[in-house]
């Protein structure tokens, strides 16, 4: 088809944003992509799970509407008309993508890609190869199964197949507590579903801040759902059209029936079917192993996305991504430090967080200290009925700079961008405290958090 000066494989968050970013460098660029614009986080990942999560947070509005002095009749929350809905959010964004790559004047190839040399890749169903200076791999990850718990796509789903399914459940037992467990979680228990999450390690999200966790935790106890921490599934029998699963813990087993399972213990990488192996591509434990400029082994060919397993995290894809076309057209963007990168989960209460946290702080020898604000006493979270939770951030001793923050509250995605930024510009607490912030605002818990690990905090 012709010769590029990058290639790239994929066109999720890493692929497409990385195409247009070299398009816009004036490199020749072409996108080659089997399925769908915009990969697993616009198809069935980050934006269908926003969207049904805006839908359960209007049902769960309407539960409470005697808290806020409404009376209403019977209401019917039909589940199949917000996976629609959710649907059309998906189609307008992948519209969005293809006419993004047009309008950059990228070459879409659709087709299974297989390398057949450093520099020439074939596509399925295409004639003549593509050849390019530069290859990106951008294939992303797709969920991890276990073998106790065989995927049917009915009993047993995914996070993929519970994204589509316009059926809901009487009962459902979430396999893993992380960020996907947690948000799906929250959606279905918000359509009537008998909840229990099932989480190997101590508490929820385990890979937040601990009182994060057993924050959520009590949050999600007082919405109805049962959380099983310290437990782990290990087998599971089918009967009739349930499934009957047997949970250990510490306790010991204890079996439990249920009308559908969501299997979310992590991906992995889609490394098949590429001709990677014959390259001589390396990989570590199913992902693609790069350095820190999204290199693989092979130089001519890069890596971005879940297929490096480094972050999974959309936004993560399309940083790597715009990195690598930076450095090709000779740019210097900063490296990315990826123990900065923002982290969000959208269940109610969200999570949002970035740095490290305060026992990973004391546990490399950092003397820290510690500021903390409750959403109880923000005026704002109290006007919308919605406090439960809290700012807490992790300030370096001496420097007073912000090494990491934690949240879970109100919208607390939303206010992890001027943390970032404070960090970014090499800010301080204290600098962070003297900023005015709007009153009411939910962002006076980032200036009141600020200032407690200064002991100046006004209204706590």
């Amino acid at each position: 088809m012709g010769e590029y000066d990058v290639v790239v494989i994929g066109a999720g968050p890493g692929g497409y944003v990385a195409a247009i970013r070299a398009a816009q460098l004036g490199m020749k660029t072409a996108v080659v992509e089997r399925d769908e614009l915009g990969g697993t986080c616009l198809n069935w990942g980050c934006i269908p799970s926003k969207a049904l999560l805006r839908n359960a947070e209007v049902v769960n509005l309407f539960k409470r509407a005697e808290f806020w002095g409404v009376e209403i009749g019977d209401v019917n929350a039909d589940f199949g008309v917000a996976v629609d809905r959710s649907r059309q959010v998906v189609k307008r964004m992948t519209l969005g993508v293809g006419y993004l790559l047009k309008k950059n004047n990228i070459d879409l190839v659709k087709g299974q890609a297989v390398l057949q040399s450093p520099t020439e890749i074939a596509v399925e169903g295409v004639e003549e190869n593509l050849t390019a200076k530069t290859i990106i791999i951008a294939t992303g990850a797709r969920p991890r199964s276990i073998p106790t718990l065989p995927i049917d796509g009915t009993l047993v789903m995914t996070s993929r197949e519970a994204l589509e399914a316009k059926d809901m459940p009487k009962s459902a037992i979430f396999v893993g507590g992380g960020p996907i467990g947690c948000e799906l979680a929250y959606v279905y228990n918000a359509y009537g579903v008998d909840v229990t999450i099932v989480e190997v390690l101590p508490h929820l999200l385990p890979n937040d801040d601990e009182e994060i966790g057993a924050e959520v935790e009590r949050s999600f106890d007082k919405q109805g759902m049962k959380t099983m921490t310290g437990a782990m599934l290990t087998a599971m029998s089918q009967k009739g059209d349930r499934a009957v699963v047997t949970i250990k813990t510490e306790a010991g087993e204890q079996q439990l029936t249920t009308d559908r399972i969501i299997v979310a213990i992590g991906v992995q990488g889609n490394t098949e079917g590429l001709g990677l192996e014959e390259l001589g591509v390396a990989t570590e434990r199913g992902f693609l192993t790069i350095n820190e400029r999204m290199q693989t082994s092979v130089p001519s060919i890069y890596a971005v996305g879940d297929i490096t397993g480094k972050l999974l995290l959309a936004h993560v894809a399309s940083a790597q991504g715009i990195d690598v076309v930076e450095r090709l057209a000779g740019l210097t963007p900063p490296e990315l430090d990826y123990s900065l990168m923002p982290k969000a989960v959208y269940c109610q209460p969200q999570v949002a967080s970035f740095g490290i946290t305060e026992k990973e702080a004391k546990a490399s020898g950092i003397e820290v200290k510690v500021g903390k604000f409750p959403f109880r006493a923000n005026g704002k979270a109290l006007g919308m009925g919605d406090y439960d939770g809290f700012a807490k951030i992790v300030m370096e001793v001496g420097t007073e700079k912000i090494l990491g923050a934690q949240m879970v509250g109100p919208e607390v995605t939303d206010l992890l961008g001027e943390l970032s930024m404070n960090r970014m510009l090499e800010g301080t607490v204290r600098e962070l405290g003297m900023m005015v912030h709007a009153h009411p605002s939910l962002s006076e818990v980032v200036k009141e958090a600020a200032l407690a690990c200064v002991d100046e905090a006004i209204h706590m």
